[in-house]
């Protein structure tokens, strides 16, 4: 591929050099291949520009005069050129597919997993970009990243228009549209969810982290907003495309474009009343919790947009029991109930928890810990939202990855000094799920939450060890039902 195929308005005399690839990755650097110096938290590419050059880099796209002359190409932003010469380099497969993206901290994944079901019932070829894994038509790829990492996001798009993938569904992360990792991706429907304390070790500030997710809402056609959300309503007064607002009636005066209300949970399902372009539509499904439904509600008003007939979406919510590890059910034979759930930040834990309360006969009981290496000061409000809505608390571990999982439940703990909630800890979280499973009585809920869909845990120096919390259930009622049979 020649350089004037990659950036057509570049001004070089290397315009009709033979291009090899393009990359960020030092290691990945080979003859003839575009090397693009990017600033990161540990290393700055524009250090090794010239080792580049001498490892047989053809030229340099750079932020500031490296005193490479005429190998060297100045950009404002070297990410957002690498986005760039991305999709250049890939064909540009994003202009060949239709995109839906979903942002926000909590129901990115279930939502637009639930727009992806949609769209296969009604026959469209759709691939699925997400937290869990990512979607080739009936094709599953591991997903490293929630949103990848750019050469890796359009060597996907690459493949997926070329197995004939009409429409991508997308959860865009904070850290991808800050980065620019979707390069010039436009999309045709974006879903705001929520805006909840997380990442603030890397955002520094919540206005960062709206500021970043705002971005997505530049670069689409129609945007569906929570409007039960206070930074979805500051958002929706902000968008200048084409909008329409969701969510839960929550008080009289609430009128949404798309609004869910007589809502009735239980541990088999949910039934709840759609509000939708003037009709009022009886609506079941098998997920259950109340911010599954505002997630189904999102979907459905972008389905509807996408025109999706309605007996489609009413068919597919009949049937379908929602996301691996999104409060999913863990089938044990004893006679509570067993919950797994993503929820690692404090709202989605207060939400989750109040959402299954609401169909709890017996106790709630919360097992949970916090990631190592982030954001500490949401640790103590983890501890508040369970002490506030669970009967007892389990803290055990997370993925402590390079901290001591001990200093950890030390931190979380602060959150729990002033609560009268029970609360035992046990940093060996197979341990922790026997014991909130030994505890559980008739019609109590126990709540795993923080792995959902993880089936590792992460220790120090970045290991992976294998984890995955329907084994570890499996094995402690295993070990009930033999300590029952013993008497």
């Amino acid at each position: 591929m020649k350089l004037y195929t990659i950036l057509e308005a570049l001004q070089t005399t290397l315009a009709d050099t033979e291009i090899t690839g393009v990359t960020d990755n030092t290691c990945k650097v080979k003859p003839g291949c575009i090397f693009v110096a990017i600033r990161g938290a540990k290393f700055d590419g524009h250090d090794a520009a010239a080792a580049m050059l001498e490892k047989g880099a053809v030229l340099v796209i750079a932020e500031r005069d490296l005193g490479l002359g005429e190998r060297q190409i100045i950009v404002s932003n070297t990410r957002k050129a690498f986005g760039d010469l991305c999709a250049a380099w890939y064909g540009h497969p994003e202009r060949q597919m239709r995109f839906v993206g979903v942002t926000g901290t909590n129901g990115k994944t279930t939502t637009a997993t639930l727009i992806k079901e949609m769209l296969r019932h009604a026959g469209r070829k759709v691939g699925l970009i997400g937290t869990v894994q990512y979607e080739i038509g009936d094709k599953i790829l591991p997903s490293p990243n929630t949103t990848p990492l750019t050469d890796a996001y359009f060597a996907l798009l690459r493949e997926m228009a070329d197995a004939g993938i009409e429409t991508v569904v997308m959860e865009v992360s904070s850290f991808g549209l800050e980065q620019y990792r979707i390069g010039p991706t436009h999309f045709e429907a974006a879903v705001f969810t929520n805006l909840t304390q997380d990442h603030l070790d890397v955002h520094g500030t919540m206005e960062n982290y709206f500021l970043a997710k705002k971005m997505l809402f530049d670069i689409c056609d129609y945007a569906v907003i929570n409007a039960n959300d206070e930074y979805g309503k500051r958002l929706y007064a902000g968008v200048t495309c084409e909008k329409r607002t969701y969510g839960i009636k929550q008080q009289d005066s609430d009128c949404f474009d798309a609004m869910a209300d007589g809502i009735r949970l239980s541990t088999e399902g949910t039934e709840f009343t759609l509000h939708l372009h003037g009709e009022e539509i009886p609506m079941s499904m098998r997920m259950t919790g109340m911010f599954n439904v505002s997630n189904a509600v999102a979907a459905i008003a972008v389905g509807r947009k996408l025109g999706i007939p309605m007996n489609v979406i009413t068919e597919l919510l009949l049937d379908y029991t929602g996301v691996r590890g999104r409060c999913e059910v863990i089938p044990t034979a004893l006679d509570f109930t067993v919950i797994c759930d993503y929820a690692h930040t404090p709202d989605a834990l207060e939400k989750t928890l109040a959402s299954l309360r609401e169909c709890t006969v017996g106790r709630l009981i919360a097992v949970f810990g916090c990631g190592g290496n982030r954001d500490a000061a949401k640790r103590p409000k983890m501890a508040r939202a369970a002490a506030e809505n669970a009967d007892f608390v389990m803290v055990t571990s997370d993925n402590p990855r390079d901290e001591d999982p001990l200093a950890i439940i030390q931190d979380i703990l602060a959150g729990l000094k002033d609560s009268d909630v029970p609360y035992q800890t046990e940093p060996d979280r197979a341990d922790a799920i026997y014991l909130a499973m030994k505890q559980a009585k008739t019609g109590d809920v126990v709540l795993l939450a923080g792995k959902g869909h993880e089936d590792y845990q992460i220790i120090a120096g970045g290991v992976h060890l294998h984890m995955d919390e329907r084994e570890l259930v499996a094995d402690a009622a295993k070990r009930i039902f033999a300590e029952k049979a013993e008497g």
